[in-house]
């Protein structure tokens, strides 16, 4: 568990990831079960403490998190918006105004994946974090319960294959620079 701001530090690209989403129109929402909250593990101040932290490094890079939902319980509590029950997800359709049926959502986890399912979500595995100990045979398990499952190298790819799909959309198609300089 990281439980202070001196303990979180942010994935190698993701943070320029979430700037280039948001320089691209995108809003950036996080989900996250935070069971060292019921855990006794730390408080609020220290949750906080790691979304400022998190949202001045955003900052630097004219990047934001729009909004971080989070579930403070433990398993054992049995709540609706521990991961993967859509509890978290009904509440950011709800503080939004708006249906999230086919909206894009990235995790690093199974239930992270389930839960967007559940609500409707596009959803998008990235191969880091606790994901990228996942076997070829945990992955071909996964796909079978989410069919519609697009998985990416980490948060950068995701970024990327957002921002192209919209660009190819809107009739661009010329070529794109990605994040590691390949053009597309």
């Amino acid at each position: 568990y990281i439980k202070s701001s001196e303990e979180w530090v942010p994935l190698p690209g993701a943070l320029e990831a979430i700037a280039r989403l948001n320089h691209a129109g995108w809003h950036v929402v996080v989900a996250t079960n935070q069971s060292g909250i019921g855990r006794g593990l730390f408080d609020m101040v220290a949750l906080n403490a790691m979304h400022a932290k998190m949202n001045q490094l955003l900052g630097r890079l004219g990047g934001r998190v729009d909004a971080v939902f989070f579930c403070p319980h433990t398993p054992e509590d049995a709540c609706t918006c521990r991961k993967p029950l859509p509890g978290l997800f009904q509440m950011i359709g709800q503080r939004f105004g708006c249906d999230l049926t086919g909206v894009p959502m990235v995790g690093d986890l199974p239930r992270d994946v389930l839960a967007a399912q559940s609500v409707g979500c596009e959803p998008h595995l990235v191969r880091t974090g606790q994901a990228s100990t996942m076997s070829d045979a945990d992955l071909t398990a996964l796909r079978a319960q989410v069919a519609d499952l697009t998985i990416h190298p980490d948060l950068s790819a995701f970024a990327d294959f957002l921002i192209l799909r919209d660009r190819r959309a809107d009739g661009d198609h010329a070529p794109v620079a990605t994040h590691m300089g390949e053009l597309t």
